[in-house]
């Protein structure tokens, strides 16, 4: 049987880390976001050198594990006299890794987008950043929805890596909580029962604009 007087005895501090987790996960999606969507157009910019960026961050950050990223910033950067904490660290290091991945998604609905949209675009007297802005970028990123929402479920689930930086998210929290109480099963289940409240959620909430788009042909 589980134990929930380790919940209620415990709930401010699991609700702290759930907050912290939010936070951090809120922040992250958004700047990762804007990232990946300005990376996916380096990629296909007429330019080269904007091509070389954003092909050598995608490629970089999408194969080196989250945590080394993490640790990077947290142990290395101090180094070189800049100091940040565990939770600003683990959202920095939660939106350069999910960022390369929202990066491929979007690059990939771009080029799904026919051609003829762009040269419509072109010859109607929008600019190429105007067409990218207006025409283009809107269509790809309904059709990488399901993409997308997989990433943001990813970056939810993965914001628990501030727990190895003092972060002070959910999963930080629970350990708070093992330690104290010395029961380890029952803390853990619910973290995880925490985190269902933030993805399942969001899961829903993807799901819905993916049926939603599809009625309208998109």
């Amino acid at each position: 049987m589980i134990d929930f007087s380790v919940l209620t005895d415990n709930i401010d501090t699991y609700l702290e880390g759930f907050l912290y987790t939010l936070r951090a996960s809120v922040t992250a999606l958004i700047c990762s976001f804007i990232l990946g969507a300005l990376l996916a157009i380096f990629r296909i910019a007429p330019i080269k050198a904007l091509n070389w960026i954003g092909t050598a961050y995608v490629e970089f950050f999408r194969n080196i594990p989250l945590l080394i990223i993490v640790f990077f910033i947290y142990i290395g950067l101090p180094t070189v006299g800049i100091e940040l904490n565990g939770f600003i660290s683990g959202t920095i290091g939660l939106t350069i890794y999910t960022s390369a991945f929202i990066a491929e998604a979007i690059r990939a609905g771009i080029m799904a987008v026919p051609k003829g949209q762009m040269e419509a675009a072109r010859s109607s007297g929008l600019s190429y950043n105007q067409a990218m802005r207006m025409i283009i970028l809107p269509q790809a990123i309904k059709i990488v929805i399901p993409s997308l929402g997989n990433q943001f479920l990813n970056l939810v689930k993965n914001s628990s890596i501030l727990t190895v930086v003092a972060g002070l998210d959910l999963m930080y929290a629970g350990d708070m909580i093992a330690a104290s109480t010395f029961k380890t099963i029952d803390t853990y289940i619910f973290v995880g029962m925490f985190y269902l409240i933030l993805t399942i959620p969001l899961n829903y909430m993807v799901i819905y604009l993916e049926n939603r788009f599809a009625r309208k042909g998109v």
